[in-house]
């Protein structure tokens, strides 16, 4: 629908749907691939080559329909409920430490009945809720050290520390979301420098103090001298072995059990292996179409607000892409990072998924001044 203006011209509505579908196109790729990588692990384990599948189709469906409900709900609703989604966010991943199942040697999850539940997931996007609101309200004020250094130390600092305490990777996201979000913000830049500086030496400090810690920087330079570089090593072997075009869809060797969880972490490894360099090109090229689109509805959002949620999913996403494939390729140590919409994990479709209709309902406040013509960028 449209309405006229005084001038003759029309105030078109817009929706993005190119990002629409390029979402709903990457989460079919996603289901595509995880078949490919999970099925023989899921008979082995589960007597059920489906068992992932089913388990991810489910969390998907959930997803979208979140995805659709959000995308219509005018984003200004989710101000009033920033502060909660945080606070709630930091009781449940504090309560991980007490009730939280253990996996694989971490206790991340919270168990809901037959279902689990990851808490920093929420807490990723309760943090870009949150502190757009606060932001929004007191852009000048980030001008000045002082305050930028309060909103880090009483705002972020605390459900940083909570999640990092059991998943350092997801807290690290959660940092960057929040420095991208403040200095997008902020009239000032240099501040950042500082901010960065003591952000680096802060988490040098956080991962020394941990041995295992310290010993991921070790296996990260020397695999192939420690057991714990085995998964490392294989996913490296997985890459080099696909060449320029792939084995082809389904003819992976390495996921016959070499490269251990290769449907969560390592699920790009078996994309390179399977569909080569083209097909890893191909994937990346569509995590930048979709940041593309970001990067429209952000410059275009009807105001500071749904411009910070929409660079804070924005961060979100770049972050978590670039630190997965930084990890299977071995250029950083290993985090234990997913690839978005990708790799198996409920909890994280279903939050990602929501923060696509955060995204979608901020492309529905554009409104476009044209004489009946789509001018959209």
């Amino acid at each position: 629908m449209s309405r006229q203006n005084g001038m003759g011209q029309k105030k078109i509505k817009y929706c993005d749907y190119s990002l629409f579908f390029l979402i709903i196109f990457l989460v079919c790729f996603g289901l595509v691939m995880l078949y490919s990588v999970s099925a023989y692990n899921a008979q082995e384990e589960f007597g059920d080559p489906l068992h992932y599948l089913k388990r991810q189709m489910f969390a998907d469906v959930l997803g979208l329909a979140a995805m659709v409900i959000i995308s219509k709900i005018d984003y200004h609703l989710w101000i009033h409920f920033g502060l909660a989604a945080y606070g709630l966010s930091f009781v449940l991943c504090g309560l991980v430490f007490f009730v939280g199942d253990e996996r694989n040697g971490s206790a991340r999850w919270l168990p809901l009945g037959p279902l689990s539940f990851q808490p920093s997931e929420f807490a990723k996007l309760a943090v870009i809720l949150s502190l757009a609101g606060l932001v929004c309200k007191i852009p000048k004020q980030l001008g000045k050290m002082q305050n930028l250094l309060k909103v880090m130390a009483l705002f972020v600092a605390p459900v940083f520390v909570v999640v990092a305490l059991s998943n350092l990777s997801t807290a690290i996201i959660i940092l960057g979301i929040a420095i991208v979000i403040t200095f997008v913000a902020s009239p000032k830049y240099k501040h950042f420098f500082i901010l960065g500086a003591v952000a680096v030496c802060g988490g040098g400090i956080f991962v020394l103090a941990e041995a295992y810690r310290a010993t991921r920087f070790k296996i990260w330079l020397h695999p192939e001298d420690y057991a714990e570089g085995y998964q490392t090593l294989q996913g490296l072997y997985a890459i080099g072995s696909g060449g320029v075009f792939g084995k082809g869809l389904g003819q992976s060797m390495q996921k016959l059990g070499f490269v251990p969880e290769a449907e969560n972490d390592m699920v790009f490894s078996i994309i390179c292996e399977e569909l080569g360099l083209f097909g890893a090109i191909c994937v990346i090229g569509l995590f930048v179409l979709i940041l593309w689109r970001f990067m429209v509805i952000a410059n275009n959002a009807a105001d500071l607000y749904g411009t910070l949620i929409v660079t804070g999913i924005m961060a979100h996403i770049a972050i978590q892409v670039i630190l997965n494939i930084a990890v299977v390729t071995n250029s950083i140590p290993n985090t234990g990072i997913t690839l978005p919409f990708i790799s198996y994990g409920g909890t994280s479709a279903c939050f990602l998924l929501a923060e696509m209709g955060l995204a979608l309902s901020v492309s529905r406040g554009i409104r476009l001044e044209g004489n009946g013509r789509d001018e959209r960028t």
